[in-house]
């Protein structure tokens, strides 16, 4: 992989931590595709705009991840389209909080389907071209949820969990052919979910942060980064948390 002009897929790359991610790697000349399934094209469009001021190729597309098909032929439009594939961040995610005595099929199907079903089908329609040029790096973004558990969030915590496993089984299985995946776990970060909790529970959650405050969407980017550049080739398999030592 050369250090530039890379291709770059970020899934729920509109806002939050996705966004930084992609801003991260446009800061390189990396040339970014994002995908998103936001109710509106608000997010989206300020992405975009920021990735334009930076100078580099942009391509954003509305997508389902949960969808097969979809994914696979947006897939093969961004290979043709960009002759390559150098690096995937399985970012999209969502919750369907509810306490578990109340959580409906619907709520657990949904979660699932989105963030476990989702980083199956998009690594499912990458792998392949990465495979065929023996290289490649794919991060995947779970959370510190799936390892300590959270009261509310059964299905959430079961599909980041997941994550780490699946994480852990395909990069024993591409390892050989030079490609690399592995998994960051955020904590606790100051993103438009986090910004939307009652008063008390973020003041509980920051009772249980050693460091005592909330971790910023950037230094979750800089980590995935890191994990995507020559710097980290040696390192796979892994889980990664950024959490302010909220698990340790």
């Amino acid at each position: 992989m050369h250090a530039s002009k890379r291709v770059v897929v970020v899934t729920g790359g509109s806002k939050g931590i996705g966004r930084e991610i992609c801003l991260r790697f446009a800061r390189e000349g990396d040339r970014i595709v994002f995908v998103y399934y936001d109710a509106d094209e608000t997010a989206a469009d300020e992405t975009r705009k920021l990735l334009g001021d930076q100078g580099v190729e942009t391509v954003a597309r509305k997508l389902d991840v949960s969808s097969f098909a979809d994914v696979e032929g947006f897939f093969r439009e961004v290979v043709e389209g960009f002759q390559g594939l150098d690096i995937l961040v399985n970012n999209s995610g969502i919750t369907r909080d509810a306490l578990f005595l109340r959580m409906s099929e619907d709520q657990w199907d949904q979660a699932l389907s989105v963030n476990l079903k989702g980083t199956f089908n998009c690594t499912k329609a990458a792998v392949g071209f990465m495979v065929k040029k023996r290289s490649g790096r794919i991060i995947n973004i779970a959370s510190v949820v799936g390892q300590i558990g959270n009261i509310g969030q059964a299905n959430y915590a079961a599909s980041k969990a997941g994550i780490m496993g699946f994480t852990k089984s395909i990069a024993r299985e591409v390892a050989m052919r030079g490609i690399t995946v592995n998994a960051v776990a955020p904590g606790f970060i100051n993103t438009e979910m986090t910004r939307n909790l009652p008063e008390k529970a973020r003041e509980a959650f920051l009772h249980q942060i050693p460091m005592g405050r909330v971790g910023e969407p950037e230094e979750v980017a800089e980590v995935v980064y890191w994990l995507a550049s020559e710097s980290a080739s040696y390192v796979t398999g892994q889980v990664i948390h950024v959490n302010g030592g909220l698990y340790m």
